[in-house]
């Protein structure tokens, strides 16, 4: 990844009030861009953005992606060469309770984007992150390539199947011709982890909240099998494919997965434990999930793509990445955090630094 390419850059960020896309628009200050977000107020109290004061370090709008012209005059006002499309109902479980809302959020606003951005010439690199929960779970031992078959069985794994499709269609119909400005490529991540995530419904969020509380955890699904990886792990392949994308074009249109090593693929009890021992303490109970909604058993990904074209991997193992999200939670939570934008740029250095050893 080259730093200097991102210095004075103008980027278009959606979601930037939420977990990932607040870590995303720290690592794209700290080299020097010129960060312009567009989202809904954050969702949680506390939340990434409001700790890091990321309000005082870039433009920030406040708007919905389902409202196109908000949308159109923030773009065209801001004249973004990349964007960056994270902006979405992230959630397995509020899905199956607003539906329509997930589908509006996950589908009409991935194409608000695009054909916003399409009629825009100064926008060089889209890049819009999806999921891994796109893929038609058959729940098999090995992981999904790129090629294979999308479906969703609950309403959010059918909304990124379905962005992932839209995307695809905008970019076969738009960004891949010779004359095009523009080149598109989506992203599809495990399931991260990191400081500053307190979504409900989430595991480790849940965690922290029952650790500062002296309650033990109830774990719906404890033999559940996710691909666990550290928010800088997909973010690092999001901004090397978006430099690819700006300087090379077509070529690196298309999907891409962003997933952890395989010893990093691991229950959610395995991930709870690994949690609790950093911490020093906490304990997890056996939900009663009789009557709950669907969610996949097991869900892993094939990153060869991605490794060998990109020449991204992960480089963190799943006790680092363990390690470091309750570094970030114990500053923010047991001690005099004050703005926690610092310690969050300190961390990104740190596995800045972990990327140029292993390449060297």
């Amino acid at each position: 990844m080259n730093r200097g390419f991102w210095r004075g850059r103008r980027i278009f960020l959606t979601g930037h009030t939420g977990f990932k896309g607040g870590w995303l628009a720290t690592w794209l200050l700290e080299m020097g861009a010129l960060v312009t977000g567009y989202s809904l107020p954050a969702e949680t109290e506390p939340s990434y953005f409001q700790l890091c004061n990321l309000d005082r370090k870039l433009v920030s709008v406040t708007g919905d992606i389902q409202d196109r012209r908000s949308l159109e005059t923030a773009i065209t006002r801001s004249q973004p060469e990349i964007i960056f499309h994270l902006a979405a109902q992230p959630l397995v479980r509020r899905s199956y309770r607003e539906p329509l809302l997930t589908l509006a959020v996950n589908v009409m606003g991935t194409a608000n984007v695009l054909e916003i951005a399409r009629n825009i010439d100064s926008v060089k690199a889209i890049v819009a992150v999806t999921s891994d929960k796109c893929y038609e779970n058959r729940e098999w031992l090995w992981g999904y390539r790129e090629d294979e078959a999308l479906g969703g069985r609950d309403p959010y794994s059918a909304s990124k199947a379905c962005a992932e499709l839209v995307t695809s269609a905008y970019s076969r119909s738009f960004f891949d011709r010779p004359e095009s400005p523009t080149a598109c490529a989506t992203a599809r991540a495990g399931n991260v982890i990191g400081g500053g995530d307190w979504a409900g419904d989430r595991l480790v969020p849940d965690a922290i909240r029952a650790l500062t509380r002296d309650r033990p955890v109830i774990l719906r699904n404890p033999a559940a099998v996710r691909p666990w990886q550290h928010v800088l792990e997909p973010l690092s392949g999001y901004l090397r494919l978006a430099e690819l994308l700006a300087t090379e074009g077509a070529p690196w249109n298309g999907a891409w997965n962003f997933g952890p090593a395989e010893e990093s693929v691991i229950s959610t009890s395995a991930l709870l434990d690994l949690v609790f021992h950093m911490w020093g303490k906490g304990e997890w109970n056996a939900g009663d999930n009789a009557g709950a909604p669907h969610e996949a058993r097991s869900l892993r990904l094939d990153c060869s793509k991605a490794r060998e074209l990109l020449g991204w991997r992960p480089r963190l193992t799943i006790v680092d990445a363990a390690r470091i999200t309750v570094d970030w939670y114990r500053q923010a939570l047991l001690s005099e955090p004050g703005d926690m934008y610092a310690f969050s740029a300190a961390q990104i250095h740190s596995y800045e630094n972990l990327m140029t050893k292993s390449r060297g």
